[in-house]
């Protein structure tokens, strides 16, 4: 302590600023080990925030990946199948073709009208095999998921929006649309429920 302090008188100010000296200096480092708990712990908050948030978007990606896979597998066959149903439509037309009149006491005519219905009952189950599946028509209600409506015929024995004519098989292959049938609509009879009325207009 120089002359000048020893000089100066003691003020009961001067005591207490002295007295708290020594605990603000003692309380810094704890404040400071606070400040640096609270920083440390919202850290470890937002890393544990980015696990949870990395750990839900992989098995986002594993899901998608997944079910892409799964759809690969079930519909790889799609575009060939499409190709395929075109000889399916050819047998059936081979067939519609032949009036029964022209079977009877024709063996010959006969033979070859068995022999296409058995590759045509071979090829549907064939494509069954594959998911592959005709789509459920006439005599049906008109349903613009499965039908598409080629014409409206005039037929009062039948309520409005029925299938009455089916121009081309539709499918499904597995749960998806894959060819829609071509139908005829019937019109002129009674009406369906509002609820079940579906536009069939061409």
């Amino acid at each position: 302590m120089t002359q000048d302090q020893t000089n100066e008188p003691v003020t009961p100010e001067t005591a207490a600023a002295e007295a708290a000296t020594p605990a603000a200096e003692a309380s810094a480092p704890a404040v400071e080990g606070e400040d640096r708990f609270a920083r440390l712990e919202a850290d470890l908050v937002k890393m544990k925030n980015d696990l949870l948030y990395a750990r839900a978007e992989t098995e986002n990606v594993r899901r998608r990946l997944e079910q892409q896979a799964e759809d690969r597998g079930k519909y790889a066959v799609a575009q060939f199948a499409k190709d395929v149903l075109n000889v399916a439509d050819n047998l059936r037309r081979a067939l519609d073709a032949v009036p029964s009149s022209a079977r009877e006491g024709n063996d010959l005519a006969n033979t070859l009208v068995v022999g296409v219905e058995m590759t045509e009952r071979d090829l549907l189950a064939t494509l069954e095999r594959y998911g592959i599946r005709p789509v459920e028509a006439m005599g049906t209600r008109f349903d613009p998921n499965f039908h598409q409506a080629m014409m409206e015929m005039e037929d009062t024995t039948q309520p409005e929006g029925t299938v009455v004519m089916v121009m081309q098989q539709g499918y499904t292959i597995q749960d998806r649309l894959l060819r829609p049938a071509l139908v005829g609509v019937s019109k002129g009879g009674p009406k369906a429920p509002v609820g079940e009325q579906v536009d069939t207009s061409v």
